[in-house]
């Protein structure tokens, strides 16, 4: 069976470990960025099947990180990526899919039980 791996690009410590322990239990094979920059350089030299990223981070934000992703692509040619977002943003996610996002978590609004659902199924369409 292949493991999936997924990134999880997050600055909030509490919110990071939730995601990461909720996606292990699930048999994820789970990598963690603090900063935008640390995850650019992830994206760009390991290969993950999803990419949850946040949009509010220190260093490089989620929208600056898709437009890298532009110039310099992902490793992974055929990798989702989800971006985390807070209510009430919807010019900056309108933003995010323009640049090649392919779906949103509002972080607020979701159970645990929700995120690994939405999570299975951005991983069974890609």
């Amino acid at each position: 069976m292949n493991m999936k791996k997924i990134l999880i690009v997050e600055d909030d410590q509490f919110l990071r470990e939730f995601y990461q322990e909720l996606l292990q239990s699930e048999g994820y094979v789970i990598d963690a960025a603090a900063d935008g920059e640390i995850a650019l350089k992830k994206i760009q030299e390991l290969e993950f099947d999803l990419i949850l990223l946040d949009i509010m981070l220190p260093k490089k934000d989620g929208v600056q990180i898709l437009r890298d992703l532009k110039v310099t692509p992902a490793k992974s040619a055929h990798c989702s990526i989800v971006v985390l977002t807070n209510l009430g943003q919807d010019a900056v996610i309108k933003q995010c899919f323009d640049l090649g996002a392919t779906g949103y978590l509002i972080k607020s609004a979701l159970s645990p039980d929700q995120v690994l659902t939405e999570i299975h199924s951005y991983l069974n369409a890609s």
